[in-house]
């Protein structure tokens, strides 16, 4: 199988989800030797303007593409992982402002990415009307910021769940990809972040997600959950809840 066998084409492309939402699907990326597909979530704001969730790699048709639906205002790094591509965002998107999760900023500073605004708690005026957010504590330096999409009743996640489909991973990768508990039908987060999510705080912030009653789940690796989002989403929280 070919790398690339692990993502979901059309890539580079924003492919409408619901009212408002588009995802883009792009990779894969290389994590402990299983090929990843990588998404980003593009949500148009009460405004028109558009926030990027998680971007994926920069590709100058996409950015025409995007730009059609509505000036990009917000590019976000909900996690201390997903920041690698905002530095080309920030180079070919003038204007927009920059949202990463607490203390990603020290992390990125030598790589040059500018750091805008810290996410915090509560979700800032400039989306409140749109999106509730929901802080889910780590250690190490990790904690992700969960997005909720009020009118299409859309939840927006990062790493808290991976789902990847085994029959899209080389065979031989596929007994691991198991073993770290992020294979589909209902994958959840991967055993070593699993082991770094400070579980009590965790539990409220997973009760908080449940208790929005999502229709669709969307996170950033893996076949995401299109219908009974609530459902899934318990499933693959489990673990907290």
């Amino acid at each position: 199988m070919k790398p690339e066998d692990a993502t979901y084409p059309p890539l580079d492309v924003a492919k409408p989800v619901a009212p408002g939402i588009w995802i883009v699907d792009s990779g894969p990326l290389s994590v402990m030797g299983i090929p990843v597909p990588v998404r980003m979530t593009v949500i148009q704001l009460g405004n028109g303007g558009l926030l990027l969730h998680s971007p994926t790699r920069f590709v100058f048709e996409l950015r025409k593409q995007l730009e059609q639906i509505g000036p990009i205002v917000h590019l976000v790094a909900p996690n201390s992982a997903h920041w690698t591509f905002l530095k080309e965002w920030q180079n070919h998107v003038q204007g927009a402002s920059t949202w990463a999760a607490p203390g990603l900023r020290h992390q990125v500073r030598r790589a040059g990415v500018r750091i805008d605004h810290d996410l915090a708690a509560a979700a800032p005026e400039a989306w409140s009307k749109d999106l509730d957010q929901v802080v889910v504590p780590g250690a190490g330096g990790f904690t992700e910021i969960a997005f909720y999409h009020k009118n299409s009743r859309t939840m927006v996640l990062t790493d808290l769940v991976l789902n990847l489909e085994p029959e899209k991973l080389p065979f031989i990768i596929r007994p691991a990809a198991r073993l770290l508990g992020v294979t589909a039908p209902v994958g959840k987060a991967p055993i070593y972040l699993r082991m770094i999510i400070k579980r009590k705080k965790a539990k409220a912030a997973a009760e908080r997600l449940v208790a929005f009653q999502p229709k669709r789940v969307i996170f950033s690796h893996g076949r995401w959950f299109h219908k009974d989002g609530t459902q899934l989403l318990r499933q693959s929280l489990a673990w907290l809840l």
